[in-house]
């Protein structure tokens, strides 16, 4: 049975990438340095007048960057910077020219580099986000951070520019300390978790799944309802293993999410197929995806439905979809063929993020087969549908729910359907990338186990409308449920409008309401196409509110001398120059899904480039000139530095 998910020592990151990149950034910056005390050693010496300035290659090569031994290296290494500039933006300052005197380093140099910088990085965002950015910006004003130094943020009074205009009624800073001391009481309930990231990492070499199963609905002895029970099962347990045991409870379980709704089941002649997953959390907090089809099997007559299911700590929906469509195409023909096309399925290797496995496979009539299964590179819209949200829920009604789940609250979706259920519930899920929901995740609740919605911690479940009167019936503790066939609140806690700071409210409602004219307006032929669709769009609205949110945090990052990352909160959480945005993050930061988005960043060893950290570079290096980069500052310092010098001499 599911259980609440645990908290874990996040997964290390072993990837060597970064590694490189560092290599040949560190590599630029430092042949940047050594041009600049060569230039600045001409212009002290006494023959400087003669001596022409020296200039940085205009065109640096790998070779270049790869150049120079690393002991000589750290001999005069460049300080660290915030990470303001990317790899692409290093190289481009390599390639400006440094002018003939020190008195030459002012602000129209600094402003002429930054205007090219902000050129080239317009170039790289696309369209449609930099129309999602202009309706946050118009909505939230330029002043986002106090300042960028480290040590004065440590010492910055509270002093609240650009803050937001509600007013410091007793009743909103009562509502504040409440929900503060709300969210600190329910984690203290919650157990650990272990994250799917580091199952998977211990799983990499091991099967592409665990167990394939066919559940069938057998009529109760002396009764006119229907139990659901495994009918076929591969691979066999038939090793007395623990692990085995434990396999075997948890295929007890699998027929109950398989048909969450058995009882109200009759035999039918015609029934559309539908698609749906559930998940399996086990006492150690490890995962299991179950990916099902259910469907009428061939014959005549009222007959009742099945349901494939296929159980792996994938959470790859697109690619076992359609392991499902090549399993209903061999069993419309024969039982048999399933078998033989499982068993070379399951000798196919682990795949890695963006590699695609080929299996061979046999079928009467077609012959020998190739059946190419590709894992995304990004699963972040694995799975996910947000035309259901939309179709289901307004938008107002939509950023209620996205509040509630991120303050981690409990919250009841109810349906007719399996599919609605399914859809909704991991397309809202899907909305809080970079972060993962981390508590109890059951998009479609078995009535036999409704008694799970009376658990005192998290939790997001899917009930079908069956089991309402059974709901209303329980002793549920302060939970959001929301009725996804009429587009409203059966029960709520009346402050989701409260929840997230009023601008960047406003900006995401904003931004929703014109999903459709946005996606219309002339795209960008450069860029992906996945992000001009729908779920392109809506993804990149909320990863925008992240961004504004939390988009700083690697600023406060900092590093000891054994390589050891630590995140400095409160600075963090100061440096933001909006009021309501600080008082979000005083209760955000307290979730587990804040702790664990950072607990990642820490121990990792490589900073991993997804969709976030893209945007989150991007957003920094648009940060008006008054929140001066650490490039800026290092070379205005410099060239004060020089002058003095100069002045000297």
């Amino acid at each position: 049975l599911p259980t609440l998910q645990k908290r874990n020592p996040l997964w290390r990151c072993g990837l060597k990438d970064r590694k490189s990149r560092n290599g040949k950034s560190q590599q630029l910056a430092e042949n940047s340095l050594d041009s600049l005390h060569r230039w600045w050693a001409s212009v002290a010496s006494p023959s400087h007048m003669s001596s022409p300035p020296c200039q940085l290659s205009l065109k640096p090569n790998s070779q270049s960057l790869r150049s120079g031994n690393w002991s000589e290296r750290k001999s005069h290494r460049l300080p660290r910077l915030p990470k303001r500039h990317s790899h692409d933006d290093m190289l481009l300052l390599a390639q400006l020219s440094l002018p003939s005197s020190p008195s030459s380093l002012n602000e129209d140099s600094l402003s002429t580099t930054s205007e090219l910088l902000s050129s080239r990085r317009a170039r790289r965002i696309p369209k449609l986000v930099q129309r999602i950015n202009s309706i946050y910006n118009a909505k939230r004003g330029k002043k986002r951070l106090k300042k960028l130094s480290m040590s004065s943020i440590e010492t910055a009074s509270l002093r609240d520019e650009n803050s937001e205009s509600e007013s410091d009624s007793d009743d909103r800073f009562k509502a504040h300390t409440q929900r503060l001391v709300h969210i600190q009481s329910m984690l203290k309930r919650a157990p650990s978790y272990r994250t799917l990231e580091l199952e998977l990492l211990e799983w990499q070499e091991r099967e592409l799944f665990e167990y394939f199963v066919v559940v069938s609905l057998k009529k109760k002895p002396s009764r006119n309802t229907y139990l659901p029970e495994v009918s076929y099962q591969f691979p066999k347990l038939d090793r007395p293993t623990k692990q085995m045991r434990e396999a075997e409870e948890r295929l007890k379980a699998i027929p109950q999410f398989c048909f969450p709704d058995a009882k109200d089941w009759l035999p039918v002649s015609e029934y559309s197929s539908e698609t749906f997953s559930f998940m399996l959390t086990g006492e150690d907090g490890s995962r299991r995806f179950g990916y099902c089809r259910r469907l009428l099997p061939s014959g005549k007559g009222p007959r009742l439905p099945e349901v494939y299911c296929v159980i792996s700590r994938l959470g790859c929906f697109g690619l076992f979809s359609k392991v499902l469509d090549e399993v209903e195409r061999r069993r419309g023909i024969s039982a048999a063929l399933v078998y033989p096309f499982m068993r070379s399925l399951m000798e196919s290797p682990f795949p890695a993020p963006g590699k695609t496995i080929k299996v061979k496979t046999f079928l009467p009539g077609a012959g020998n087969e190739v059946l190419e299964l590709r894992r995304p590179m990004d699963s972040r819209l694995e799975h996910v549908d947000f035309e259901c949200l939309f179709t289901c829920l307004s938008v107002r009604q939509l950023i209620r729910i996205f509040a509630s789940l991120l303050l981690e609250r409990r919250v009841i979706f109810v349906a007719d359907k399996l599919s609605t259920l399914s859809s909704c519930s991991h397309a809202v899920v899907a909305l809080l990338y970079p972060f993962s929901w981390q508590h109890t995740f059951i998009p479609v609740l078995p009535a036999s186990m409704i008694d799970i919605v009376c658990c005192p911690t998290p939790f997001l479940v899917g009930l079908l409308s069956s089991s309402l009167p059974k709901l209303k019936e329980l002793p549920v503790e302060e939970a959001l449920m929301v009725n996804l066939g009429s587009d409203r609140f059966i029960r709520q806690m009346d402050d989701e409008d409260t929840l997230l700071p009023r601008k960047l409210q406003a900006a995401l409602e904003q931004a929703l309401e014109r999903k459709n004219e946005l996606i219309s307006q002339d795209s960008d032929s450069d860029s992906d196409d996945e992000c001009n669709t729908l779920n392109g769009l809506v993804s990149e609205v909320f990863i925008r509110f992240f961004v504004e949110t939390v988009g700083h945090y690697s600023l406060f990052l900092t590093q000891s001398e054994k390589g050891e990352r630590a995140f400095q909160r409160e600075a963090f959480r100061k440096s933001v120059a909006s009021k309501s945005i600080r008082r979000f993050l005083e209760v955000f930061m307290e979730s587990q899904m804040f702790a664990g988005f950072i607990q990642d960043r820490e121990l990792r060893k490589c900073r991993a480039k997804g969709l976030f950290e893209q945007r989150v570079e991007q957003y920094l290096e648009e940060l008006p000139d008054t929140e001066q980069s650490g490039m800026n500052k290092f070379l205005r310092g410099l060239g004060n530095k020089m002058k003095f010098l100069h002045k000297k001499n």
